[in-house]
């Protein structure tokens, strides 16, 4: 199969070549297109899904178990209340138990060491769901969008407003990275991204040769300037709401507004959110509900490329 994507892992999107990336894309593209025109497809026949949740979801959850079932396979919810992960029994054993049941798992949780274990003693495809530390389906969704909306990758300015040290500023690093993306996070000095992963999207950089820039700052009207992408996510991710007023203080002046927007010089600049969004907070209604909002379409998208994932790395390809 192209690029062996089968049997391979998605815990973050740092050992995916940009090639492997691209053809994920255009499978993305395809099992969209292929949806679209009504065709049931058995693409996962006969294999079964575990999907593991501690953190609640709509989007993620309703794409996998969506995705697995058009394609012929049986997906099964796995919530903290059903099995012993972490509780009366440690990750290695729940991991080689669902390895003996399951063809592949999805993680949504905490802790990224929770995934890695899952991947490391299972014996089968882990795909990361969301962490604390990385979103990577979240990025194919994202990369997807922009492709359809301004028909490329390459050279685009990808403006993230808000806090810098997330798992969607992580994640969009990198995948910015790797695709020759010019990447710009906006964010105050307390909260820029983690100096460890920022010196590692630097030698991806170096290594791909993708044609990629990173910049960090805490000026958000220089960094929007000529931007094509506005990027923000919530103040406080999930477990931090107790830190949410401090936040709000401080990320204030990072809200995606109008006057932003403006401030690209852009007129058809892209507003992006992965959701849910906390409307008033880190975005404007006026923003989320105006044309520059491609809020749904990106929602839409995280389906095709979390089938696009599962299929390459376990489907009757």
């Amino acid at each position: 199969m192209a690029f062996n994507l089968r049997n391979r892992h998605l815990l973050t999107l740092k050992h995916h070549t940009p090639q492997e990336i691209e053809y994920l894309l255009d499978l993305s593209r395809d099992l969209k297109n292929k949806k679209r025109d009504g065709i049931k497809g058995k693409l996962l026949a006969g294999k079964n899904v575990a999907l593991i949740f501690e953190k609640p979801s709509t989007r993620t959850r309703c794409a996998f178990t969506v995705a697995t079932i058009d394609e012929g396979g049986h997906p099964e919810y796995l919530g903290t209340n059903d099995i012993q992960l972490g509780h009366k029994e440690d990750v290695k054993d729940t991991a080689r138990v669902l390895g003996r049941m399951f063809d592949g798992i999805e993680f949504r949780g905490y802790s990224q060491q929770t995934v890695e274990d899952l991947a490391k003693y299972s014996g089968v495809p882990v795909w990361n769901g969301l962490t604390d530390d990385y979103h990577p389906t979240q990025i194919l969704a994202d990369l997807l969008t922009v492709r359809e909306k301004l028909g490329r990758l390459k050279g685009v300015k990808f403006v993230f407003c808000g806090d810098g040290r997330n798992n969607m500023a992580n994640s969009l690093m990198i995948g910015c990275a790797k695709m020759g993306l010019h990447f710009v996070v906006a964010a105050p000095t307390s909260l820029h991204t983690d100096p460890e992963i920022v010196k590692e999207c630097y030698q991806i950089l170096e290594d791909t040769q993708s044609g990629g820039t990173i910049e960090i700052t805490d000026d958000v009207q220089k960094a929007v300037k000529d931007a094509d992408v506005i990027y923000t996510d919530v103040w406080a991710s999930m477990g931090e709401e107790d830190k949410l007023a401090e936040r709000k203080k401080i990320l204030q002046p990072y809200q995606v507004n109008m006057e932003l927007l403006k401030a690209t010089g852009n007129p058809n600049v892209l507003f992006l959110h992965c959701l849910p969004a906390v409307k008033g907070y880190e975005v404007t209604e006026e923003v989320f509900e105006s044309h520059h909002s491609k809020v749904f379409d990106q929602a839409e998208n995280r389906m095709p490329t979390i089938k696009a994932t599962i299929v390459s790395s376990i489907g009757n390809l």
